[in-house]
Parts: C-alpha cells; structure tokens; sequence
C-alpha cells in the first residue's frame, strides 16, 4: 500500500498519551533522554506477580472523558478518546465539518475488565471443563450487558467518534503495528483524493491487560527485556497548508518479499522508493525485537540519514497499536524543534511487518 496521487496532506494537529505524560510536544526530547521511568504494574499484580511497565500517567478530571462514559470503555478506548479531543481541540476545525471528517485507527485486542471476564468463565465451567451451552445459558446472565462495548475492540475508534460528533468515513483495523500504518494510508488517500476533507488517524492500545501480556509471553513475541506500556495518538490531516505542522509526504506498507528478501540491498532500495534520494534528517523506530531494529538501522545506514535513528519502544514500552502512531508524533515534534526538514518513520510490529511513513517540514 503505497501514498496516492493527488492533493498534498498536511498534519493540521497531533495529540499523544504515553508514559512520557499527555502532550506530543517535547514528546522526541523525552523519548531521547528516557525521562519516563517504568513502574510496577497494578493490572498484572494479581496474575503475573511484579511487572515493571509504561502507564500514562493519571489523567486531570478537566481533560479525562466523563465517568458515567469511562464505565463503558476499555483503557484503550479512554485513552483513544481523550486523545481524539485533544487533537479536534487543536485542529480547530468547525464543528459542523464533523459530519464529513473520516476516521481511521489501529485497535488492539479486547481489554474488557478481568472481573467480569473471570465470573463469565466461572460460569462457564461444566465437568472441569468450558462449556459453550452453560457460557450461553449461565455465562452470559452472570455479565452485565453493558460489558459488550468494552469487549468490542472496534469501540477502541466508536467511543470516541460518539463523543466528539464525528460522522464521517471511517474503519477499525486490528493492529499490533501494522493496522495502525493501515489506518494512516487510509486516511492519507481518502484527504488526498478529495473523498473527505479532512480525517484523523491514529492508534491506541494497551498491553498492561493481563491476557494480552499472557499472550505475549507465552507466545514469545517479546524478549524478555521488553516492557509493557500503554497510549494512544492521533495526526489531524487535511489539504490546508496554513498553520500546518508537517506535510504528510508518504505512507506505505513494506511488501514481505522485500522483509524476507534477506539481503542488504532490498530493503534499502524499497526505503529509497518511499522516502525518495533526497537526505533524511532522522529516522524515527518503533520496532521491539533487538535484531529487527539492528537490520533497520543497518538499512537506515545504507539509505543515509543525517544522524543516529530515535527509539521509542525502549523508552515508552511495546505499546502495540499505537506504538507507530506515537512514532508519528516524535517525527512531527523533530519537524519543530530540531531544524529538521524530512523525518522518517518505520514501525516494525510484533508479527514481523514494517511500515514506513515519510513526513516533512512545511516551508
């Protein structure tokens, strides 16, 4: 999936939650200089006994999204919608374009509250065993209804989307990285091609839920080293140059011939093919596995880069489907303190797939 043919984009507001606290301002200097410190994590105590992790930090009431919502909502889904406003609030777009802005976003696995999932499954258990008749019968009854919109991981975008009025074009897609790059191509084309006016596109996820860091471990997707962390992020894209942070110049999903390929030449020459020959000041990471960003690196090397490559995993935790969307962010805060006029960004996720996002200064 490569960035279309048609009207400029440009990232018109960003928005971050991460360890590092709520704004994507300062975001790049934080992650450099790995000012946030991993703590134990109170989600994974009771099953996973002391895990150190990323959490973002405890939200004010004046920016959290009203209790009786948060009652519905995964983390991820609080997150991703106090995010969203952050985002519309800077953007200041009218409110009556809502109707017709697009939405596009990398959701995580479900991250439904453990209580309510342990006394499904308790219900559930017939001869020491899960029965799917007593989970239909007991199982559910025991659940209250409203549970369903915290399972529902493509309530990640909805609750949010609910909230601010938006009713534009939009999808879900599940991501462990690679989603996310989806949902910013997505956007990109339908801006770019004149489909909506503007769009926002972003990731948030968590993997501090107890069964989604049991899956992480038990399958090794993740070397030991690697902390668990927590956000979400948003790029507000539109055609209007004014007042722009950075022109959104590429997107593109790496074809797994060129992954596998191997070889240090292929996955250069695809970099040169989204990124073009012109310098690129920095290159931002988000890849947790040690050896895949070594390739990157060595890739990042050959295609040339002005200086070394920036690292968020290490300093924000495998955040899952938002990791790429705070790389985006980093990569836009470069754009604006750093006299930085090409930033790229390569997100390698957790099932081994790269995408690439080129993003530039706005004269």
């Amino acid at each position: 999936m490569n960035s279309p043919v048609g009207q400029p984009v440009y990232v018109a507001a960003a928005s971050a939650l991460s360890a590092a606290g709520w704004a994507w301002r300062g975001l790049a200097r934080q992650v450099a200089t790995g000012s946030a410190s991993p703590e134990p994590t109170p989600e994974l105590i009771d099953s996973h006994g002391r895990v150190l992790g990323f959490a973002v930090p405890s939200l004010p009431s004046s920016m959290d999204v009203e209790s009786k919502a948060r009652k519905l909502m995964s983390p991820p889904a609080r997150l991703a919608a106090v995010a969203l406003g952050l985002a519309l609030r800077d953007a200041d777009w009218p409110s009556d374009t809502y109707l017709n802005t697009g939405m596009y976003m990398g959701v995580g696995a479900s991250n439904g509250a453990l209580s309510e999932l342990t006394a499904m499954l308790d219900a559930s258990i017939e001869a020491n065993a899960f029965s799917l008749e007593r989970f239909g019968d007991a199982g559910l009854s025991v659940c209250n209804p409203l549970v369903a919109f915290q399972l529902m991981n493509n309530f990640t975008l909805c609750h949010g989307a609910i909230l601010q009025g938006l009713g534009g074009p939009n999808s879900a897609y599940h991501s462990r990285g690679q989603g996310t790059v989806t949902a910013l191509a997505e956007a990109h084309w339908q801006v770019a091609s004149g489909q909506c006016p503007q769009a926002l596109a972003g990731g948030a996820d968590s993997a501090l839920h107890p069964v989604v860091w049991d899956q992480l471990r038990r399958d090794r997707l993740l070397p030991m080293a690697t902390l668990p962390g927590e956000g979400a992020a948003w790029l507000a894209l539109s055609r209007q140059p004014r007042l722009a942070l950075a022109r959104l110049a590429a997107v593109a999903c790496c074809p797994l011939a060129v992954q596998k390929a191997g070889d240090d030449e292929a996955l250069p020459a695809w970099l040169t093919q989204v990124f073009g020959h012109s310098t690129l000041d920095e290159v931002v990471l988000a890849a947790p596995q040690p050896r895949a960003r070594e390739r990157l690196r060595k890739a990042v090397t050959a295609r040339g880069v002005a200086r070394p490559c920036t690292e968020i995993t290490e300093a924000l935790g495998e955040t899952l489907a938002a990791g790429p969307a705070l790389a985006w962010c980093v990569a836009v805060d470069l754009l604006q303190v750093a006299a930085c006029q090409r930033v790229g960004v390569l997100s390698l996720d957790l099932d081994g797939r790269l995408g690439a996002v080129l993003l530039e200064a706005v004269p």
